[in-house]
């Protein structure tokens, strides 16, 4: 069955303006929206009213098929965006209003101040010089974001999703928030069927065969794990003027942060610059990232079959995560092709 969330959504505008409206204290015939065109999860419009100008946000239905940390994920960006906002001058938008009750509109949806600048992905004319600007100062505030430690911003150090949508019980180490978060994946690729529940065993017998590599003391970090292009906003001088979407955030350890870099092509040399730190190339790391990056590319297989009922892309995204277990398979591990 093809999911909602594979189909166009069309929202009723004056509904929308009328939450706004309300929501920002303005006259509602003195507010406009655009639809925001790019965005692969929630659905966004640019608000302009006498308030300023502002991002409604609002989220996928309810059945559009998630991840186990997808569920509800946007009611963690308040907290966030506060927490940040509070503790470092990196450019986040600041969350004005949200309702996760559904007692006006039948979706979670927030609405956050609008930072200027584009997405990096449709600044297409940028030099190279300004665009190793952009990605250093990417570094930078990542650099900045990696300083705030769960122990000083939640009281404790928990490892894991821990934001008010819960998807998993925050942990005391690292390996233990990691190896819930690898299973419960690993849940959903076999709920899916891209997994066999064969396959699926192999690939949580072949973390625990690494615990030693995990099992270590580590710093809970705050991660934003979705930076790509699209989700850093830039002027046209190549500077940064905006991180979005934090809604995949988690606190544990930034190698799985610079696994989700190097996927997405933000790991270049000028971001390393201006994140001042370089990471540790050691044999043990080199088990670790590629765990952390099979971490990310495994998720796509629920989303292709859930979300965009492409099971022949999810087929091909199962043979990419296979090759990269293959090259962690000890010889004394039963295979899993």
């Amino acid at each position: 069955m093809l999911s909602t969330a594979t189909m166009a959504e069309y929202f009723d505008l004056n509904t929308l303006t009328l939450l706004v409206a309300r929501a920002l204290q303005v006259d509602v015939g003195a507010v406009r929206l655009i639809a925001i065109p790019i965005g692969k999860h929630n659905r966004s419009y640019y608000i302009e009213s006498p308030a300023g100008a502002h991002v409604l946000r609002i989220a996928p239905p309810d059945d559009a098929g998630f991840l186990f940390y997808e569920v509800h994920m946007m009611r963690q960006e308040p907290a966030l965006h506060t927490l940040i906002r509070k503790h470092l001058p990196i450019p986040v938008a600041d969350v004005v209003h949200y309702d996760f009750t559904r007692t006006h509109f039948e979706r979670d949806y927030l609405i956050m101040t609008a930072l200027p600048g584009i997405p990096l992905s449709a600044a297409t004319n940028l030099t190279p010089a300004r665009l190793n600007r952009a990605l250093r100062q990417t570094g930078e505030c990542l650099r900045q974001l990696h300083s705030l430690t769960a122990e000083k911003c939640l009281g404790q150090g928990f490892y894991g999703y821990v934001g008010a949508h819960k998807p998993m019980t925050p942990q005391p180490t690292w390996w233990d928030a990691f190896r819930l978060m690898w299973h419960k994946l690993i849940d959903d690729v076999v709920t899916c069927q891209a997994y066999s529940p064969e396959e699926g065993q192999a690939m949580r017998d072949l973390l625990d065969y690494y615990r030693r590599y995990f099992d270590r003391p580590v710093v809970s970090r705050l991660l934003h794990m979705d930076v790509w292009s699209q989700n850093i906003l830039v002027d046209d001088a190549g500077n940064v003027t905006g991180l979005v979407d934090f809604d995949r955030a988690l606190w544990g350890d930034p190698e799985i942060e610079f696994a989700v870099l190097d996927y997405c092509g933000i790991s270049e040399p000028a971001f390393w610059e201006g994140y001042g730190t370089m990471r540790d190339t050691s044999a043990a790391a080199a088990v670790r990232r590629q765990f952390y990056l099979l971490y990310e590319v495994q998720k796509y297989m629920p989303i292709e079959i859930w979300r965009r009922n492409n099971p022949a892309s999810a087929q091909r995204y199962k043979q990419q995560c296979l090759a990269l277990a293959a090259e962690l398979l000890p010889s004394r591990s039963r295979s899993i092709n």
